[in-house]
């Protein structure tokens, strides 16, 4: 937002601090200005500010000058609405009529007839120049430069088009509405407009009508203010995708006090060209709108809470009574004294309505204070840190990936639509959001791996080729009316295995995800490990390059590489692989537990066996058979070398070769040759019965 210093100067007679130091005092208040700009000698500065949503009240001059009020004790000009008198006595020839009270509080109007239409002069012109604000006439720039001064929008229609009374009304489903923007919105049931007898003249707080706008022929104006529902605008502003500056102060609560005021100013402008008002302000008000916004009830402060909640001031700056009434009162509020109970009561000024408690006024009094004059402490704090139940599983976890080369990430707990029916876990439902912030963000994620797919996207659009992330967050399903929430873990990897002593640098394969899992699992304590194929396998898998992590017959996640036409449609080109473990049901595993044991002092021995299995086999089985022959002393058992020969020359086709080693050792003796020759009988004994057929001159002495 642009603001002009040499404006708010005018606000405030007694100002006399530089625009730096100004800027400075605004920023520590919480009224950020992000950026100050010398415009020449005379000219001031223009302040580029960055004003929080919930303080529609600073989002013009006034509101701002107010604020430097209250920071620097001075007065605060009252705004000029001073009119001349009008032609006639009572009402002007015109009839308003609010039909749809839930939506319009308030709705002002008021007659000028034979107006002078020409370009703009004075204040108008010089400040519009300097904030490089577009110049129309002097009847449009005054609506416009009202809402700059004092923040209140509102709108100018040629009278002599408007067919009879004006109607504050739904409109018809269907009814068409061209705005002054040249472009033609069909309306529906839910949007508000203001109009006449015949037709829509425009799109309540959010933009005028093309029909009815003033043009150099205008000679009789109608100048209205109002206040409209906040979350009616901003349905219609979303609606027909028009953010305009009125939509974007209505939406966020405007002043229902301010109508007449802004009125006057609008007026006033336009007549200093010519014309005269017809009548008196027509200034229709809802009730029960008025007590919602006016008529709140006031506010109790108890001086205690406010010294026990922001502690102690410096000496230099004292926060007593007196100054905490001289705060309220800048502010708009009207302070009154409780005698004998270091007590307030406050009514809350009717722009501000995002206070609402006590502890709101509390936070305006140390914003105004000035933060940095409250004495440095810590917060009183009794007891020790507890740690979450599974705190020290996910740091296992945590630490597993970090070793292993993968880097942390976090992402949004939002997906599209089509991303949560693409990832959504089998029999999961997702959760749709009632007041999405865009469509890419309407559902809660069902799955972690929407998230990890962007990331991956985002590191290799931007030079990044070998890429290693993963993410520990939460997944939903569910209803709107009933939300599960359930931990997860994605992992995603593309690009190069690095180099090795041992081995070459080469692309990143199924393999290495399956082993990556393989050491997660391996921190703890699970029942038999095993990697499924994925029956009907979901369309974002590649079909043979998959697996579902079984752990004592549940499925804990799924992994693979992405699918062809996935990693199109999201413009990967090159491999991805990706995978997703429930740490609900991992956790439920406790961690494996690490075993000290002193190194024995008798040597050990090794033999290898070379055996031709069929493909049929796994290494998996194999050393289940060998644990199972139950032979203490052997410490060890692990494949040297597999092998096969695509002719079937050497190893028939359909099964490969492997070198299996076994390592025996004793802690408490040196073993006999007669004792590992008894075990080596017994493992080849084993190993053929599982399917393997020994090769010649298949065993050595280690």
């Amino acid at each position: 937002m642009k603001i002009l210093s040499q404006w708010l100067r005018a606000y405030l007679p007694a100002l006399n601090v530089s625009d730096r130091q100004l800027a400075d005092d605004l920023t520590l208040r919480g009224i950020a200005v992000e950026g100050v700009f010398d415009l020449g000698a005379g000219n001031g500065s223009l302040f580029d500010m960055d004003i929080t949503t919930n303080r529609v009240d600073a989002m013009n001059h006034y509101g701002i000058a107010r604020e430097a009020a209250a920071i620097y004790n001075i007065a605060l000009a009252p705004l000029d609405t001073v009119l001349p008198t009008a032609r006639q006595a009572g009402a002007p020839r015109i009839a308003i009529r609010v039909e749809a009270p839930e939506l319009c509080g308030r709705f002002t109007a008021r007659v000028l007839r034979n107006v002078g239409i020409a370009p703009s002069t004075a204040e108008v012109a010089r400040y519009f120049a300097l904030l490089e604000q577009k110049q129309i006439s002097n009847a449009v720039d005054a609506t416009n430069f009202v809402m700059l001064a004092m923040g209140h929008p509102t709108h100018a229609f040629d009278l002599d088009k408007v067919q009879g009374a004006i109607f504050i009304r739904r409109a018809r489903n269907g009814e068409r509405l061209k705005l002054l923007d040249g472009t033609e919105c069909v309306l529906v049931a839910d949007d508000l407009v203001v109009a006449d007898e015949r037709k829509a003249l425009a799109l309540a707080g959010v933009m005028g009508g093309w029909e009815t706008m003033i043009t150099p022929e205008t000679k009789n104006i109608l100048v209205e203010a109002a206040w409209f529902d906040p979350a009616s605008v901003r349905r219609s502003s979303r609606r027909h995708g028009l953010h305009t500056d009125a939509s974007h102060r209505f939406e966020r609560g405007a002043d229902f006090a301010a109508p007449p005021i802004a009125s006057a100013m609008v007026c006033r402008l336009i007549l200093a060209a010519g014309g005269e008002m017809e009548g008196e302000m027509l200034d229709v008000i809802v009730p029960e709108q008025a007590a919602r916004t006016l008529g709140r009830s006031a506010v109790q402060l108890d001086l205690h809470d406010v010294t026990r909640i922001l502690g102690r001031t410096e000496k230099s700056h004292p926060l007593d009574a007196t100054t905490i009434e001289r705060y309220l009162s800048a502010l708009g509020c009207r302070v009154k004294k409780s005698s004998g109970t270091g007590a307030f009561s406050v009514d809350l000024p009717s722009w501000r309505l995002d206070l609402e408690r006590d502890i709101d006024l509390i936070e305006e009094i140390a914003r105004l204070h000035g933060y940095n004059r409250f004495a440095n402490t810590l917060p009183a704090f009794s007891g020790s840190v507890v740690e979450l139940p599974h705190a020290s599983k996910e740091r296992t976890v945590r630490g597993k990936l970090l070793a292993a080369g993968y880097t942390e990430t976090v992402f949004s707990t939002f997906c599209s639509a089509t991303d949560a029916a693409t990832f959504a876990p089998p029999q999961h439902v997702s959760v749709p959001l009632g007041n999405p912030l865009s469509e890419e963000a309407g559902h809660l994620r069902p799955s972690l791996l929407p998230g990890m797919l962007a990331m991956l996207a985002y590191n290799l659009n931007h030079g990044m080729e070998n890429v290693r992330l993963f993410e520990m967050g939460t997944v939903f399903s569910g209803t709107t009316d009933r939300v599960d929430e359930c931990p997860s873990l994605a992992i995603g990897a593309t690009g190069k295995v690095a180099a090795s002593a041992h081995t070459a640098a080469r692309e990143h394969s199924f393999y290495d995800m399956k082993g990556i899992v393989e050491e997660l699992l391996a921190g703890f304590t699970t029942a038999p490990l095993a990697f499924m194929p994925i029956e009907n396998a979901a369309a974002w898998l590649h079909p043979g390059r998959a697996a579902r992590i079984v752990v004592g017959g549940e499925t804990l996640g799924y992994f693979g590489q992405l699918a062809e036409a996935e990693a199109t449609q999201r413009k990967l080109k090159q491999a991805v692989f990706v995978g997703e473990l429930n740490l609900e049901r991992l956790f439920l595993h406790p961690l494996r537990q690490p075993v000290i044991q002193a190194l024995s002092r008798f040597p050990a021995v090794t033999r290898d066996f070379s055996f031709i299995f069929p493909d049929a086999v796994q290494w998996e089985q194999i050393t289940a058979t060998l644990t199972a022959l139950g032979i203490a002393e052997m410490c060890r058992q692990e494949p040297l070398e597999i092998f096969r020969d695509a002719k079937g020359k050497t190893v028939p086709q359909g099964s490969y070769s492997l070198l299996v080693r076994t390592v025996f050792q004793s802690q408490e003796r040196t073993l006999r040759d007669e004792e590992i020759q008894g075990w080596a009988e017994q493992v080849m004994a084993a190993l053929t019965q599982l399917g393997g057929v020994l090769r010649a001159g298949a065993t050595s002495p280690g």
